[in-house]
């Protein structure tokens, strides 16, 4: 009889934090700057030097701590983490251990599979990031301590997760409040947000934990997905063949689609903490938090709901807009401009997405003002829907406002009855066969006259209007 397997999944995400400077110097953060150019003394590690902590980093890792519904420790104390590695120029680095900045927080997950719940938190503690080793095809390997020193916070889970989906759903919604705090980028091909997995297996009902692995080396949501469920099926494979699992750190190849073993996975003990004797004790004033917790920007979560409720959008639509910090920001302000929040959110998610990206709405030459206007144009009848299209596209191409490309291009709608009626009965007049199939029934005929008379108006015809006198003209005859 086949074994009835839980998984069994906790996760310790590493957000690089959206400082100006390093943790313990000034030397800059920027991403991709030359080689070996953003470090000074300090941060590689040279003798005498004494590290400062960034205040700004402080603020940053208790801003993501309220988010996620942390207790804020009133003191924590830095450590060293010994372990030689060249990207290492200390011989150890500086984080949290015994006593963390942050403790005992959750997060709410809405997996694609299994039921919506809430996922514990640990611990959050802040450290510094390690150089980048890079490996040439020579077989030499280079190192860029561009990174050494950069301040991040490692978010640490509670081993609640029962599915990769279960994963992937908690680090989507990671990323979500960490983006919309400022705190972090997020951005996974820089490394800014990456994810280490620790997975076992135990029979059902078991309250003993499994033998776990800890998967390294995913920097995508579909990597963290693919690499879990191998793991899941490794595990399975090998104790029901008569093996055993082995604690190791394994890689994730993502061309192989499979992990492969790193080394063995060390213990605390191997690390031989102690308390860093060049940083004093972190002493965070009560005031200090309290002014943070009252600044904190609305998460997104909160905002699907408002959206819904104030807007009357559907959760579908609230959730395309709250997807990028800056699309909701854009759709905010257009609503603000004219509300219409119904037809605003039609055009950004289908015309808008439609050419730019989501993070690019920012820098699109179609402003939040402009798009609520070109919405105030349709619904104050000076163009029609379809008229609004193409106004659409010369904002795009020129940046150009709506009202001056309907001016200057002669778009306003046609709202004289007796110009539209003479339209109307050309039409009919010109197309006895489908006025004929019609009034006997055929009433589909009616949107072939309707598009006849909007191609002779040029598209510039009162569509309402337009079917208002078809209506009457076609029941005269």
């Amino acid at each position: 009889m086949s074994i009835d397997w839980e998984v069994v999944i906790g996760l310790e995400v590493h957000c690089q934090l959206l400082t100006r400077e390093k943790l313990f110097c000034s030397c800059p953060t920027d991403f991709g700057a030359p080689i070996n150019s953003n470090t000074c003394p300090i941060c590689l590690g040279h003798p005498g030097v004494l590290p400062v902590l960034n205040a700004e980093a402080v603020e940053f890792a208790i801003r993501a701590g309220l988010a996620l519904e942390c207790e804020v420790r009133a003191r924590s104390v830095f450590s060293r983490k010994h372990y030689f590695y060249p990207d290492l120029p200390k011989g150890y680095q500086i984080t949290q251990y015994e006593l963390p900045i942050l403790e005992h927080g959750k997060l709410f997950i809405e997996p694609e599979s299994g039921a919506a719940r809430t996922i514990g938190i640990t611990r959050i503690h802040m450290e510094e990031d390690a150089g980048k080793s890079i490996h040439m095809d020579t077989g030499a390997t280079l190192v860029d301590l561009n990174r050494a020193g950069v301040p991040l916070i490692e978010i640490v889970s509670e081993p609640e997760m029962r599915s990769a989906d279960d994963a992937v759903a908690y680090l989507k919604a990671l990323h979500e409040v960490v983006r919309y705090l400022g705190v972090c980028d997020g951005n996974m091909e820089e490394g800014s947000f990456r994810c280490d997995a620790n997975v076992s297996i135990r029979p059902r009902g078991q309250a003993k934990f499994g033998t776990r692995t800890e998967i390294k080396n995913m920097n995508t949501f579909r990597g963290v997905q693919r690499a879990i469920e191998y793991e899941i099926s490794r595990h399975i494979e090998v104790i029901e063949g008569g093996g055993a699992i082995i604690q190791e750190t394994r890689l994730w190849d993502e061309g192989a689609g499979r992990t492969r073993s790193m080394r063995g996975k060390e213990d605390a003990h191997d690390y031989r903490y102690f308390p860093e004797p060049d940083l004093p004790v972190l002493v965070l004033d009560p005031a200090q938090v309290e002014r943070l917790r009252g600044t904190q920007p609305e998460l997104p979560a909160a905002m699907r709901k408002r959206l819904v409720s104030d807007y009357g959008l559907s959760p579908y639509d609230a959730g395309v807009l709250t997807a990028e910090p800056v699309l909701a920001r854009y759709f905010e302000a257009a609503v603000a401009a004219h509300r219409n929040p119904k037809a605003i959110c039609n055009w950004v998610t289908s015309e808008l997405l439609g050419r730019v990206s989501a993070t690019a709405v920012g820098e699109c030459s179609v402003t939040p003002h402009g798009l609520a206007r070109l919405v105030a144009l349709i619904d104050d009848a000076t163009i029609s829907g379809k008229i609004a299209k193409t106004v659409f596209e010369r904002m795009m191409e020129t940046g150009r406002a709506p009202d001056e490309i309907v001016e200057a291009e002669g778009l306003r709608q046609v709202t004289d009855t007796s110009a539209i009626e003479a339209i109307v009965r050309g039409v009919i007049e010109a197309n006895p066969v489908q006025v004929s199939g019609y009034r006997s029934g055929k009433v589909g005929l009616k949107g072939f006259l309707v598009g006849q008379v909007m191609k002779q108006s040029g598209g510039k015809a009162n569509p309402g209007l337009v079917n208002e006198l078809l209506d009457r003209l076609l029941a005269e005859g």
